[in-house]
């Protein structure tokens, strides 16, 4: 099994025993998507506190290690969203090559879509 496949599957035993533990199976996809979102959003925002975007503040030194945790805990809500949605690692990754293929099309002015070459 590949990495993404074994985050996948780890990700899908945690929020199956989560669910059961806290009596969630029942709430709606679109609810679950809201609720994980604002969750993503949370670690954003502490990932952000942890790279000195305030300008009116002292810079810190980074704690690296911090960053890396909190690109995880994001990691951990965009994967159970695409679990609720019934992605799965395989379509992630298919989706992932041809969103990137489309990215650098538009870069280099071979896309449909216009307004983005150089």
């Amino acid at each position: 099994m590949d990495k993404l496949e074994s985050i996948f599957l780890w990700q899908n035993k945690f929020d199956t025993e989560l669910a059961e533990r806290r009596g969630l199976q029942d709430i709606p996809m679109e609810q679950w998507i809201q609720k994980e979102t604002l969750a993503m959003i949370s670690e954003l925002a502490e990932l952000i506190d942890e790279v000195n975007f305030k300008w009116w503040k002292n810079e810190k030194q980074v704690d690296v290690d911090k960053v890396k945790d909190e690109l995880v805990d994001i990691l951990h809500f965009f994967v159970s969203m695409c679990l609720k949605t019934g992605m799965n690692a395989q379509e992630l990754f298919e989706r992932y090559l041809d969103k990137n293929k489309e990215n650098f099309d538009r870069q280099n002015g071979t896309s449909e879509k216009k307004g983005y070459e150089v």
